[in-house]
């Protein structure tokens, strides 16, 4: 074989550009199992030289069924890439395979591929041959006994990848359209209102204590009372709860309404939000 014929099939089973490729088959003396080598190991030296640079573009992706989903976020530099055919075949087999994992990143990591490489491997390469940084981002796997589990994704940019994707996990035995149609809602009306808990007291303490320091500050320079001062920031805590905990928020959909009064209304007796997550690519 040629060593242009060599070349040929090393882009074409690497990915990498024409250059490198044709240094790799001098470097190896035309052997195409250590062309493969050298690439991979320059590749691993590219990829380091990108992974200071930030990361803040790419897709969210969906994967499993109701009983089981995952959510995965694989980002990069440019929307460019993250549309790239090659970033979304990646991104579409690491979703599933996440899903098989239980969204435990160092169980993906080692995981092998269709193409019989890990996917660490793979992300390697990968990033070689974009030329930027990409990198796995958050993910979670909801798995609840006795859930159904249903999601949304807004913006999408091929299938199951989007910009902003939502799941929530509903508690119930039921198996009606309207439990089907509320738990599309529900995963909407996340995406739109963005909550910080399921209810007031499991928002993050670190994030109430923020957000009364910013009311204090607020109200100093009001000149107010103090005793009218401290039952303003009474309020405004307490609003600043209830419109960012889910069951607490008014229904986009019936804004009059709270999500825990539409719960009620449904009449499933055993239905219960159990969890939700939303993830947005740049957030």
């Amino acid at each position: 074989m040629s060593d242009i014929k060599k070349v040929k099939q090393l882009r074409e089973a690497t990915g990498a550009g024409f250059k490198d490729c044709n240094l790799a088959i001098k470097e190896s003396l035309g052997d195409l199992d250590k062309a493969v080598e050298i690439l991979r190991v320059k590749g691993i030296s590219k990829a380091s030289k990108k992974m200071s640079r930030d990361a803040k573009e790419g897709v969210v992706a969906t994967s499993g069924d109701e009983s089981k989903t995952s959510i995965l976020e694989l980002n990069c530099e440019t929307d460019f890439v993250a549309k790239n055919d090659d970033f979304v075949s990646f991104a579409k087999e690491l979703s599933e395979l996440n899903n098989q994992n239980d969204s435990d990143i160092n169980k993906l990591n080692k995981c092998k591929m269709a193409n019989n490489k890990t996917v660490e491997d793979n992300l390697v390469a990968l990033i070689a041959k974009m030329g930027e940084k990409i990198t796995i981002g958050r993910l979670k796997t909801f798995n609840h006994v006795g859930t159904k589990n249903f999601n949304y994704l807004h913006t999408v940019v091929k299938d199951n990848l989007s910009k902003l994707a939502v799941v929530v996990s509903l508690e119930t035995k039921e198996e009606s359209d309207i439990l089907k149609s509320f738990g599309k809602q529900l995963a909407m009306h996340v995406a739109a209102s963005n909550p910080l808990a399921l209810d007031s007291s499991s928002i993050d303490k670190s994030v109430l204590q923020k957000e009364q320091e910013l009311i204090t500050e607020e109200l100093k320079s009001s000149g107010k009372p103090d005793e009218i001062a401290q039952k303003i920031s009474s309020g405004k805590i307490n609003k600043f709860k209830e419109e960012n905990a889910l069951l607490s928020q008014a229904w986009v959909m019936e804004p009059k309404k709270k999500v825990q009064d539409i719960v009620k209304e449904l009449s499933i007796t055993d239905l219960k939000i159990k969890d939700f997550y939303r993830l947005k690519i740049g957030e």
